[in-house]
C-alpha cells in the first residue's frame, strides 16, 4: 500500500489543546455603564434607577453579561450591584470587564476545572492560530495549570512548534 497517507502528526502522540474551544457554547453582550450617565460622565441617581427598571433585560437572556465603562467617569459601587440585581434572573454568567475581560474570566473557569489527568506525561501543543482574539492572559492560564503535569509543552501548530517546556529526565 504505497498510495496510503499516513498521518505522522496524528501517530507523534501529541495532544492539541485549542483554548478558543473553551469559549464554545458561550455568547456575551456588553453593558457599558458610560452610555447611560448624564453627559456621559454623571451618574444621576434618580435617572439611572429608572433606566434599569425600564431596560428590557430578558435581552441577556442565557447569555453572559460583561458590565463595563468604556471612559473615566466615576461610578459608585452601587451601580454595579443595581444593574447585576435587574440582569441576574436573565443573564447565565455577570461579569465586570470588557470583551478581554470576559474571555479571560470564561476561559479560567474552564482551565481551573481542566482534568490535568489527561495531560499527565504528555506532550502537549497550545495551538496558536484560533478564529477568535485570545487574551494573552489566557496562554499565561493554561501554562501555569499544564506545566506541572506534563512531559513537553509547546505553542504553535503540529507542523511548526515553539518549545516552552520540558520536564527534566
Amino acid at each position: 500500500m504505497a498510495d496510503e497517507i499516513i498521518n505522522k502528526v496524528e501517530q507523534s502522540g501529541l495532544k492539541t489543546l485549542e483554548l478558543d474551544s473553551f469559549l464554545q457554547g458561550y455568547q456575551w453582550l456588553l453593558f457599558d455603564v458610560k452610555n447611560h450617565l448624564y453627559e456621559e460622565l454623571v451618574l444621576k441617581e434618580k435617572d439611572f434607577r429608572a433606566f434599569v427598571k425600564e431596560h428590557d433585560w430578558k435581552q441577556y437572556e442565557g447569555k453572559v453579561l460583561g458590565i463595563y465603562c468604556s471612559n473615566d467617569a466615576i461610578i459608585p459601587m452601587w451601580a454595579f450591584m443595581l444593574i447585576s440585581s435587574a440582569a441576574a434572573p436573565y443573564a447565565e454568567n455577570i461579569i465586570y470587564g470588557n470583551e478581554e475581560q470576559i474571555k479571560i474570566e470564561l476561559i479560567n473557569n474552564t482551565i481551573s476545572n481542566l482534568n490535568t489527568d489527561e495531560y499527565k506525561d504528555e506532550r502537549v501543543i497550545v495551538k496558536g492560530c484560533s478564529s477568535v482574539n485570545l487574551p494573552e492572559q489566557s496562554y499565561i492560564n493554561i501554562t501555569k495549570k499544564l506545566h506541572p503535569h506534563v512531559k513537553s509543552l509547546m505553542f504553535g501548530e503540529a507542523c511548526s512548534t515553539v518549545p516552552i517546556y520540558k520536564k527534566k529526565s
